[in-house]
């Protein structure tokens, strides 16, 4: 960050942190701004379809809570937040992005190569390549937004404030808990979404950027689509095949996706463990 945040403002003590009346107003201040806007622009993008109006819904309420706030409280622009661009921050966008797009494929190639899953043919998709291209697009904001609203401003805000511990995990829960909506989602998917939301956070924490878990959550998102699976509850539709699997839901994730089974469990901490040293590398 190029500007240290909690400084030159009321509700502070001393040494530059928000009293617990300041946390509560700042904290309090960017839910609710991204409580109104997500409903708002929900509501208005609702006929698009419900993938197009969750996820641009959460990319503008995330945008809007985390300008506004940096802006209110910090004199801050959204850069302050990690979102500054730079060749350490492409490397680590793009480092995210390999790594999720290797740990999906490797969560759904091994099953089809040990034939416990295998494609079958799905309805034809129409105007195919733009319907990649539009829906690799939309991930993308998806991402983004997500990252920018469970990582942003409050969660950089509680981190300095409190301790990893205490920020990550919390904040991890309520990630999980906000794909509880989803269709079709599971127990096993709001667990693996908790996982999910403890290796983002991590990766904020290591490299003081969300380029990092952008990446990540992104190549993820992009890679279980072109498998023709689930996303998160979500069927897309986009390559004219769906993969089908000869073992129990237990393990395959069932109609929300890999994302609800026991493999990705496994997948999720092979990954957190890989980067680990990425992240201190990077930090140093």
């Amino acid at each position: 960050m190029t500007t240290p945040m909690g400084t030159a403002n009321s509700g502070q003590l001393a040494d530059g942190k928000p009293n617990i009346v300041g946390l509560v107003l700042r904290i309090g201040l960017f839910a609710l701004l991204g409580w109104l806007t997500l409903l708002s622009l929900g509501f208005l993008l609702y006929p698009l379809g419900v993938l197009v109006a969750s996820t641009l819904s959460t990319f503008g309420a995330a945008a809007v809570a985390n300008a506004v706030t940096v802006r209110i409280f910090e004199r801050g622009t959204l850069s302050d937040l990690g979102l500054g661009w730079s060749p350490r921050a492409g490397r680590e966008f793009y480092v995210g992005i390999g790594s999720g797009i290797a740990a999906a494929a490797l969560l759904l190639g091994l099953p089809v190569l040990f034939r416990v899953a295998h494609f079958e043919a799905a309805p034809p998709v129409e105007h195919p390549w733009s319907g990649f291209l539009f829906v690799s697009v939309i991930l993308l904001f998806g991402a983004a937004g997500e990252e920018m609203l469970f990582h942003g401003y409050a969660f950089q805000l509680l981190l300095r404030s409190t301790s990893p511990y205490a920020t990550i995990l919390p904040v991890s829960i309520l990630f999980g808990l906000a794909h509880w909506g989803n269709q079709n989602a599971s127990v096993g998917g709001v667990i693996n979404t908790v996982l999910w939301g403890i290796l983002l956070g991590w990766a904020y924490y290591r490299t003081g950027a969300l380029w990092l878990s952008i990446g990540l959550h992104y190549g993820w998102n992009f890679t279980l689509p072109l498998f023709g699976e689930n996303l998160s509850g979500f069927t897309m539709g986009v390559t004219g095949h769906t993969l089908r699997w000869s073992i129990s839901d237990f393990w395959s994730g069932g109609a929300y996706g890999p994302e609800g089974g026991v493999l990705t469990t496994f997948v999720v901490i092979a990954l957190f463990l890989g980067l680990m040293k990425f992240g201190q590398s990077e930090r140093a």
